[in-house]
């Protein structure tokens, strides 16, 4: 995702070209292609579906007007999967941070819960102690009341 964050859309030609910061540049691609069709020297990869068949029977300049128009929807393309891929990529760190806050939350209930725990057990000592005394004393006056009768 940091690569897509660096990738630029340039303009070159009234082409929209995008442009990796790191220096590759389609610019460079293109010409070539434009000076191979200019020259006559068509690509190896006639089987490719790039230009339909009808395009064996253009010339070089409207093959290349059509590649223009086939790399500027493609270009159309990318740029909208790459701003999908940010959309989605600050998504994901939203929902990141949103987790680590629910984590942290969490830990922190969880040591509430500990503490309260802790204080439970601790109260249900007091009362069974209180009422081991109770019992005690509970006997010590029926034992007394025993004695004034």
């Amino acid at each position: 995702s940091s690569k897509i964050r660096n990738m630029e859309v340039q303009s070159a030609d009234g082409v929209a070209v995008l442009e990796d910061c790191i220096g590759i540049s389609l610019t460079k691609t293109i010409s070539k292609v434009e000076e191979k069709l200019k020259k006559g020297v068509l690509p190896d990869c006639q089987d490719d579906d790039i230009i339909p068949r009808a395009g064996n029977e253009m010339g070089a300049e409207a093959q290349i007007r059509f590649l223009k128009a086939k790399l500027r929807v493609t270009q159309e393309d990318l740029a909208n999967v790459v701003f999908e891929c940010r959309k989605k990529d600050d998504e994901n760190q939203n929902l990141e941070s949103r987790l680590k806050d629910t984590e942290e939350e969490n830990t922190r209930l969880q040591r509430t819960i500990n503490l309260q725990q802790s204080q439970t057990e601790k109260y249900k000592m007091l009362s069974q102690e209180a009422n081991k005394k109770t019992e005690g004393l509970q006997q010590e006056v029926a034992a007394l009341e025993k004695v004034l009768q």
